[in-house]
């Protein structure tokens, strides 16, 4: 049999070669999934960057612990505690105590992201003069990377300022140092200091003060801004590469077993012919099984070859994209390669098991038969899966929208959700095939000549055929309107949202850096003549405990100017309650919440860690998601006023009060918006991240399905060699027949395109479902410029796979 299985092989070369390279391609994409994810479980050690040269770092509490029946839980505060003053004098007795402070700094000609330090902190990077001296009188400062000479004046949001000398770019960021006095007025509250003292002593000392943490080695830098960098992108890249790997691995095995079943189906005369040679259908199965190694092992070690050549390539472009850091490399790994070749190998074994089964059962007759309709196309296998996928997609998404509708608004669930239903529709589609081909080529059937007719009856006789093409463009088809249109969705729901709730004519943004408005800023607003209502709000967070073991971090927005002005400008989604209830012993909270009664009393801690317990004034609809909680100022400590919101005066000229919020807020930097403005500014967008992921599953799925819709084009259209000489000798010319194989191409790819159409339909339906049950009523959003370029795509490659091959045996007489 082995004999024979070679033999078959090199006869078979097209059938051999469609399946090797669908198997390699899905090897290589696993292993460059597993080598990117296996790189991205750890990151190099990092050292301290502000802090290098101090001797130790005093931090204030910058962290939430609460503890649970099941162990400490931590969160990270929204607003972090200085060191206690008290702190700060026994550790000025143990030597030098320097104070640092950080602040934003908008400079005109400057970079952005610019911050401020008092310049003794310089010192403990270390920073050197490279030109010009130190600061000494308030408007002097020293800036980082030259891009100000010393001697010029530059305006800043701080005043104007002369720069007196610059120091080198180390990279991490972009600095103004000030004097020490300047930068105390500017930001009084230090969160952290240097001690020049021993490490022992200062432990000592700050041992007691809640929360206060001593540095020192490479622990400083968690006195660097934003320390957890590092471990959030470890963690973006975990579920950026662990979702990529899961839909390779999907799409892989999905084509292959496709691939594989195409390829045994079309070799039913042969196998006809054996049984009349007299073969057992246990030969003929165990031929077919003994293929399948054969062909695993070589494309699954050509895969493994192809996957440490790409690997390096993926990597240098989630670098360059800013998906991952500038260290992120591909490590020496070796289980990645382990894992994708034995998974290639099972996968060519577990896909060509059905195909033996059913090779076994061919019968002598087989190799009689001339036309090419297929009989029995709906096995029992797929009857059975093909349903209960379907009966699983449809049952899971009528419990989700009954119990937790919120939940397929998750990244997570909207991009796995359309594998049951993709599966299902490809294992369902022989069901299909016949009365879609037959209703799109309705109308070309009916044009004078042949040609439509033959489209229609050569696609509707062929139904594995068909199914096995057609497979490939609808798994692209339904990816590509499944992940795109659920984020668009999404991203109109959020805007629906925010549209709902603003009912003021004006929208005053704060600058960015998180300085906001001062009290200052706010009365000129309310001082413009023809403002009814002004309400300054702010961006806190609130902490709670759920279900005593979870502690979950809200965003808070803190309502200032009374709960009249806040009623007259915003529209709050409540479930149950007033605005008017709220005051500085409340809370509103969403129905997300564990306790969402009115009237109950939450136990909850403040942005700063303060502990609180406050009654529930109203309930909000869950809507998105991204209705977090409402507080007053009293409730938000040293949150920063980040935007204000106007009501206009009945009769007052919209234009006038326009240009009056202007001027007041001209030297704060803030923008004004009209209601429809701020909508469209703050329309929210798929972040850079997550759009560029998802672009990589789908690019991953396009090239993939690219290459084995290529394949299996070239294997159906090898077997139609006889079909083709039919039509030459029938009369049809060689252009003719070419147009016929090509529009063929175009009608397969037609019916995947359908499905995969109907497979995104449904789930985008699911997920709109889901968004009415949390009130929110969008409009269904479809990405027909992506579908429309990826059906282009698959449509172009499919008639070059079908005509280039149809051209050639049609040289042959």
């Amino acid at each position: 049999m082995l004999t024979l299985t070679l033999h078959t092989l090199r006869t078979r070369w097209a059938t051999f070669v469609g399946s090797f390279v669908a198997l390699s391609l899905g090897v290589a994409l696993l292993a460059v999934m597993g080598l990117a994810l296996a790189s991205s479980l750890d990151a190099p050690d990092r050292s301290p960057e502000r802090f290098a040269a101090a001797p130790v770092v005093v931090r204030g509490q910058d962290t939430l612990r609460v503890p649970t029946p099941i162990g400490d839980r931590t969160q990270k505060l929204a607003q972090p505690r200085a060191v206690p003053a008290p702190t700060v004098a026994r550790l000025a007795r143990l030597g030098t105590v320097v104070e640092d402070r950080f602040f934003p700094v908008r400079a005109h000609g400057g970079p952005d992201g610019l911050v401020g330090h008092p310049w003794s902190t310089a010192a403990f990077a270390p920073y050197d003069i490279d030109a010009g001296r130190a600061p000494r009188t308030a408007d002097e400062v020293v800036v980082t990377g030259g891009w100000a000479a010393p001697g010029e004046r530059v305006r800043t949001d701080r005043g104007t300022v002369r720069v007196v000398g610059t120091v080198p770019d180390r990279g991490f960021e972009d600095a103004v140092f000030f004097t020490d006095t300047r930068a105390a007025r500017i930001s009084p509250v230090s969160l952290q200091l240097v001690v020049d003292a021993d490490a022992a002593a200062v432990r000592d000392v700050v041992r007691g003060s809640a929360g206060v943490r001593v540095l020192t080695g490479d622990d400083r830098r968690y006195a660097d801004a934003d320390p957890d960098r590092d471990s959030e992108a470890l963690t973006a890249m975990n579920a950026l590469f662990g979702t990529a790997g899961g839909v390779t691995a999907f799409v892989s095995v999905f084509v292959v077993a496709s691939t594989f079943a195409f390829a045994v189906a079309q070799r039913r005369r042969e196998f006809g012919l054996l049984r009349t040679a007299g073969a057992t259908p246990g030969q003929i199965r165990r031929m077919v099984f003994g293929e399948a190694p054969l062909v695993g092992v070589l494309a699954s070690a050509a895969g493994c070859v192809l996957g440490a050549y790409g690997a390096p390539l993926l990597a240098e472009w989630v670098v360059d994209g800013g998906l991952a850091p500038a260290w992120f490399t591909i490590g020496d790994h070796t289980w990645p390669y382990h894992m994708a070749f034995w998974t290639g190998l099972l996968v060519a074994l577990c896909g060509v098991v059905a195909a033996s089964w059913r090779a076994g059962r061919t019968g002598p007759v087989e190799a009689l038969r001339e036309a090419s309709v297929n009989a029995g196309a709906m096995t029992w296998g797929r009857w059975l899966f093909g349903l209960g996928l379907l009966l699983t997609a449809l049952v899971t998404l009528g419990t989700a929208l009954a119990h937790d509708p919120g939940d397929l608004l998750h990244r997570k669930t909207y991009i796995s959700r359309p594998m049951l239903l993709i599966t299902a529709a490809a294992l369902l589609a022989p069901l299909v095939v016949r009365p879609v081909t037959r209703l799109l080529a309705w109308l070309p059937a009916r044009l004078p000549g042949a040609a439509g007719m033959l489209v229609r009856e050569n696609a509707a006789a062929g139904v594995r055929r068909t199914a096995a093409v057609a497979a490939p463009v609808l798994v692209t088809v339904a990816l590509a309107g499944s992940l795109l249109g659920a984020t668009a969705t999404l991203n109109e729901a959020k805007a629906t949202e925010t549209r709902e709730r603003t009912t003021a004519a004006f929208v005053i943004t704060a600058p960015g850096g998180g300085t906001g408005f001062d009290a200052r800023a706010v009365e000129r607003l309310r001082a413009v003549p023809g403002t009814a209502e002004v309400s300054p709000t702010s961006t806190g967070a609130v902490y709670v405990l759920e279900e005593g073991v979870a502690l979950i971090k809200s965003e808070a927005r803190a309502v200032g100017g009374g709960s009249e002005a806040f009623a007259a400008t915003a529209r709050l989604p409540l479930a149950a309650g007033t605005v008017a209830d709220l005051d500085d012993g409340s809370i509103i909270v969403n129905e997300e919440w564990e306790r969402h009664s009115v009237g109950q009393s939450v136990r909850v801690w403040l942005g700063d860690g303060t502990e609180k317990t406050l009654r529930i004034a109203a309930v909000m609809h869950t809507g998105t998601g991204d209705n977090g909680v409402y507080v007053t100022p009293a409730n938000a400590p040293g949150a920063p006023v980040d935007r204000v919101d106007v009501a206009l005066a009945d009769g007052a000229d919209a234009g006038a009060v326009a240009a009056g919020l202007r001027d007041a807020v001209r030297s704060a930097g803030g923008q004004v918006y009209g209601t429809d403005e701020w909508v469209a500014a703050t329309y929210p967008e798929t972040n850079r991240p997550t759009r560029l992921g998802l672009l990589l599953v789908l690019g991953i799925a396009l090239l993939y399905t690219g290459i084995s819709l290529v394949s299996t084009m070239v294997m159906a259209t090898s077997d139609r060699v006889r079909d083709l000489a039919v039509l030459r000798l029938a009369g049809a010319t060689h252009g003719q027949v070419l147009r016929l194989v090509g529009a063929e191409s175009l009608m397969v790819v037609a019916v995947g395109a359908l499905l995969g159409l109907l497979v995104a339909g449904l789930n985008l339906a699911g997920m709109w479902a889901a968004l009415g049950l949390l009130s929110v009523r969008p409009a269904l959003e479809l990405p027909w410029a992506a579908i429309g370029t990826t059906v282009g795509a698959c449509a172009v490659l499919a008639v070059i796979a079908s005509v280039a091959p149809a051209g050639l045996a049609l040289r042959r007489q």
